[in-house]
């Protein structure tokens, strides 16, 4: 099932089946499929003259809290005694995810699945398709210091334009890649390589991209950046005055000066806040950049892959003349250590006033493993962003805009393959889910092309008869492990839920009709 099936051109609706080819209907694109072979997308195939959709149907398992062992392990069973364990988890609630689900494009139908169960004495029903989004994209959030290129520089993929760089956050350089001008606006080839780029991505799979004016980086979600093809390893604890507050007490009579060096903030204890709090003793230090408020600098240097996120490879670039009228003297000792800890050195002046470099004490080793421990490991986030609109949400009810405003009112909970999705403020359904929460190879593609993702939506069974939905369409969690869906799905049941709670009974429980 592998080969992609010929396409041919669909411009007449009514045409005849062409040398036993079917025609797919689950996307725009209409391939015509030969038994035994695939559509464009690899996901839909025909199999003995029906659609059927290739990947399984995932279904996940979420254990009850009962406060007993999830499997009891009985030997047998005595009078009186339990029955031995039948195979079965123990108070298991078995959640059908838009995985392996197929579409039901254009949704002027019912979504191929409408699930209903109780639960903890609440009647649920959960709507469940794999939407095709257009209007899409991924947010990364990439762990490091180390300059990557300047805020909205172009990203590419396959020298492809994907995205952008956008503003950095705490320890993190972020970059915004997808949407609908890169998927259709532009040439096939960007196109594609968008679609390919983002689908990769949502399937926690490494992805090489390219910065104009900047670094190559490859980028997996769970897993450690590679920037300019060396892994990162830490995440900074902070901005150089950041890690002066929080160690100074660490340095105090320990070393006379410490400067942490950043492409931010680089901070110096003697001048800091921190310093004078302790008692610190002016040193007569000059640092080159541009002063914010004591002990408190701004571009010590222009951001690199060196020192803290700078171009320094030599710390002392960034001193000045030592004054000897505030503090400067022969044999002051000097800390010079970056924000993860990984570069640090040790200096002392000499008759002239000038630093140098001495063997690293043990009296302040510890205090650079202190930095070193609290800060986080370095990890690439990748979050999916989607629009949930247009005719999916037909597929949920006769009048779309009932859904979006259940969603907006809380009364519908949305998860993208059983994770949780964030739903932003404001109109429509624009949702946003971490990756790592869904079950592996969860995301899809068509080739018109635009990406597919699973989405299911939960809320009470009166919430749903209200709001207009299908409730000839709606079946029983057994009906759909017994029977599948309308393109013979396989069922793979029992995948772990891990983090992701479901369902969210505080929740809809509090939610007025």
């Amino acid at each position: 099932m592998s080969e992609l099936a010929e396409r041919f051109e669909t411009h007449d609706p009514g045409a005849k089946q062409m040398a036993e080819k079917i025609r797919c209907d689950a996307c725009p694109v209409m391939c015509y499929i030969a038994d035994g072979r695939s559509g464009a997308c690899d996901r839909y195939g025909n199999v003995g003259g029906r659609i059927v959709r290739l990947d399984p149907l995932v279904i996940l398992d979420h254990a009850a809290e009962t406060g007993r062992p999830l499997v009891p392990f009985d030997a047998g069973a005595e009078d009186g005694d339990p029955a031995p364990w039948d195979g079965n988890p123990v108070n298991t609630r078995r959640f059908v995810t838009g995985i392996g689900a197929g579409t039901t494009y254009p949704d002027y139908k019912p979504a191929p699945f409408i699930v209903s169960q109780e639960v903890e004495g609440v009647d649920l029903v959960t709507v469940v398709t794999e939407g095709i989004f257009s209007y899409c994209g991924v947010k990364v959030k990439i762990d490091t210091d180390r300059h990557i290129g300047p805020e909205a520089a172009i990203v590419r993929s396959d020298g492809e334009a994907i995205g952008h760089v956008t503003t950095g956050e705490y320890g993190s350089q972020m970059l915004s890649l997808g949407g609908v001008h890169h998927l259709t606006g532009g040439s096939k080839q960007e196109g594609r390589a968008t679609c390919d780029a983002l689908m990769n991505l949502c399937n926690k799979k490494p992805v090489e991209l390219a910065i104009d004016g900047g670094e190559t980086v490859v980028v997996q979600a769970g897993a450690a950046p590679i920037i300019g093809g060396r892994a990162e390893h830490r995440m900074r604890v902070g901005c150089g005055s950041a890690t002066i507050g929080m160690f100074a007490s660490q340095w105090r009579g320990l070393v006379d000066e410490v400067v942490v060096v950043d492409d931010h903030i680089t901070g110096v204890v003697s001048e800091h806040q921190a310093g004078k709090v302790l008692g610190w003793e002016d040193t007569g230090i000059k640092i080159i950049g541009r002063r914010s408020t004591p002990g408190r600098y701004f571009k010590v240097s222009e951001p690199g892959l060196g020192w803290g996120g700078t171009t320094i490879s030599d710390p002392l670039s960034i001193l000045g003349a030592w004054n000897p009228g505030k503090g400067a003297r022969p044999g002051l000792s000097l800390l010079m250590v970056s924000t993860t800890g990984e570069q640090f050195a040790y200096y002392e002046l000499d008759d002239s006033l000038t630093p140098v470099g001495k063997p690293f004490p043990e009296r302040l080793r510890r205090s650079v493993e202190l930095i070193e421990e609290n800060c986080e490991p370095a990890l690439c986030t990748v979050l999916f962003v989607g629009g949930a609109g247009g005719s999916l949400r037909a597929g949920v009810t006769e009048n779309p805009v009932n859904l979006t405003r259940s969603v907006q009112r809380l009364q519908t909970y949305v998860t993208v393959g059983g994770a949780p999705a964030y739903v932003w403020p404001g109109g429509g359904i624009t949702l946003m889910v971490d990756v790592m929460r869904t079950p592996d190879n969860a995301f899809g593609y068509v080739p018109t092309p635009a990406l597919v993702a699973p989405i299911e939506f939960t809320l009470r069974l009166d919430h749903y008869r209200a709001l207009g939905g299908h409730m000839d369409g709606v079946r029983t969690v057994p009906d759909v492990l017994s029977s599948g869906g309308e393109y013979l799905n396989d069922r793979r049941v029992g995948v772990a839920a891990e983090r992701n709670v479901w369902p969210p009974l505080q929740q809809l429980r509090r939610v007025p009709s």
